[in-house]
């Protein structure tokens, strides 16, 4: 049997491997980077649909049985935690599917400012020179920082895919099982961060370390060709730093931040209010 389950989405370059990090320091959770359980899922709705002539013989009661098998087994080594965290930017268009498996499940969503992602993964392309990112998909869209942008923000790729999604959930009839957090309040305030997602998901807080948080994903990043994107600093701490984005490309991410607008979304927010700023950030 399953035991309680929430789920971290959300943005790329936000901060959730840090959350995970963070919250698998109390014994009684379970959390890590992006699981395969969201793909896992899709795949086996797909094979339940009309593409496959023998999806006749499943009834709606199997379906739900064989998509919560997926997460009873992929979970079954952590049957001693009480609560489990699964990652994916998957599940913010999969509400719908989360309320039908699990009633009382949240959905923690890490956001930040879309100009500081693009930087933040600008940013890694760059310290990694001498490899080829599996992020893009050929010489083209690796050319240079537009195209490289560009290539992210479509629709189905890393940030474009993430951020429609997202939007989703937010103006959806299912907001109010979601949390955002602004990345760069979380950075300044981690303690009373966490203690507002304990607070969310209903569980009794626990003493966090702040300072020896650990966290690495080296094998799946080096596969990737793109080292450091799920390694954390060990300190949790804001730190300020100047956009490697050209002006005119910082500027045209830089006002997508929809969840700090005041709208009729019933999603709970730990967020600050947009800036009309120079581009410095952390």
């Amino acid at each position: 049997m399953l035991n309680k389950i929430h789920f971290i989405s959300g943005l790329p370059r936000s901060g959730s491997t840090l959350l995970s990090a963070i919250l698998r320091q109390n014994p009684r959770f379970y959390a890590g980077m992006t699981s395969p359980v969201g793909a896992l899922v899709e795949r086996m709705l797909e094979a339940m649909s009309e593409n496959n002539e023998y999806s006749v013989f499943i009834s709606p009661e199997q379906k739900q049985a064989l998509i919560l098998s997926i997460f009873s087994a992929y979970y079954q080594p952590q049957a001693d935690k009480n609560v489990i965290f699964d990652t994916n930017r998957l599940w913010c268009a999969k509400l719908s599917l989360i309320a039908e498996l699990f009633p009382d499940a949240k959905i923690i969503c890490c956001v930040r400012n879309i100009a500081w992602v693009m930087d933040s993964i600008e940013r890694l392309i760059r310290q990694n020179a001498f490899d080829v990112s599996g992020l893009f998909c050929n010489a083209t869209e690796r050319a240079t920082v537009y195209s490289r942008t560009e290539a992210l923000t479509q629709g189905g790729r890393l940030v474009g895919f993430a951020y429609t999604a997202l939007k989703e959930a937010f103006y959806s009839e299912h907001s109010h099982r979601l949390l955002l957090i602004d990345y760069e309040l979380f950075t300044q305030r981690p303690d009373k961060t966490i203690a507002l997602i304990y607070q969310f998901i209903r569980e009794e807080n626990f003493g966090h370390d702040y300072e020896n948080v650990e966290y690495e994903a080296a094998e799946f990043d080096d596969k990737l060709k793109t080292r450091g994107l799920h390694s954390i600093r060990k300190k949790v701490e804001f730190q300020p730093r100047q956009t490697i984005l050209p002006p005119d490309l910082f500027e045209r991410f830089n006002n997508l931040s929809f969840w700090a607008e005041p709208s009729y979304s019933k999603a709970n927010l730990i967020v600050a209010k947009p800036k009309a700023n120079a581009p410095q950030n952390p």
